[in-house]
């Protein structure tokens, strides 16, 4: 990527090396909102989770350092954020819309959000209800080495989806999500999360055609997007950690859903075009 005069965002807080205060985080302790970048967590378990933490009415964290990190990675993430929110605030101008920006936190190990406790070992993941972005910048190591995804347009990426996530939530797509707790069965709350994944994979694109407009795009960074968003795909995944594939517990998409919608966000640039919810063939 070519991000030398992407303007950096100041919507950082830098919580690496910070404690999370009394408790810790045992096995079971874990938790976000919604739904984790990671295959394997159960989303119907994880929200009870942050029930149960939510209620115990956890110390709140220690708060970080504002505005856009120094080092070479913190400079990065930063802008790419900045170029999310330019991205998506003119997208949101044209549609006689305000976006609201998010916050993104990075920390190590192990972070408080407003939606519970979030281990890194689960990935990046946004929660709704304090509207924040929240990413151990190790996990980019995972990317490279144990997914096989390298290249800062991917790490990028990660960052894009979860500002996809902002999105839906912006636009009231997390109701859906929310309606849905309690209500509806495994199989079919996994259903719902499949397309909510996949159309923050589409929002993802359309941030990324906008990028290429905007001259931040190298030759092979797509490339780059699509070997990240095939590595993580919910059938590679499981067929990696035990052997087989079960559909119905999919929760993200399989690895060519997971490229199909990217691909199709970033060759229209139209968010009408992520409607994943209206289609009956994802």
């Amino acid at each position: 990527m070519e991000l030398g005069d992407q303007r950096a965002s100041g919507n950082v807080e830098d919580r690496r090396g910070m404690g999370i205060g009394v408790g810790g985080l045992g096995i079971g302790g874990v938790v976000i909102a919604v739904i984790a970048y990671f295959l394997g967590f159960d989303p119907g378990q994880v929200l009870n989770t942050v029930q149960q933490v939510q209620e115990a009415s956890p110390q709140a964290q220690q708060k970080g350092r504002e505005g856009a990190p120094t080092d070479e990675m913190g400079q990065f993430v930063s802008k790419v954020l900045g170029s999310t929110e330019d991205v998506w605030t003119a997208i949101f101008r044209q549609s006689g819309k305000q976006y609201r920006d998010p916050k993104l936190v990075l920390y190590s190990g192990a972070v408080r959000s407003a939606c519970g406790l979030g281990q890194a070992a689960m990935g990046p993941f946004y929660c709704p209800n304090d509207e924040q972005l929240y990413i151990d910048l190790a996990f980019y190591q995972d990317l490279q080495r144990r997914f096989h995804a390298p290249g800062d347009f991917a790490q990028a990426y990660v960052i894009a989806h979860e500002v996809g996530h902002h999105v839906q939530k912006l636009t009231g797509t997390f109701q859906k999500m929310e309606q849905a707790q309690g209500r509806v069965s495994k199989e079919e709350f996994n259903r719902i999360s499949v397309r909510m994944e996949l159309q923050a994979d589409c929002y993802a694109g359309v941030w990324g055609h906008h990028a290429s407009d905007r001259k931040l795009l190298s030759a092979g960074d797509v490339d780059e997007a699509l070997a990240a968003a095939t590595a993580i795909g919910d059938d590679r995944l499981q067929k990696q950690s035990q052997g087989y594939v079960v559909p119905e517990s999919f929760t993200h998409g399989s690895s060519a859903q997971r490229v199909r919608w990217f691909k199709r966000g970033m060759d229209s640039g139209r968010p009408s075009d992520c409607d994943t919810f209206s289609t009956s063939s994802l």
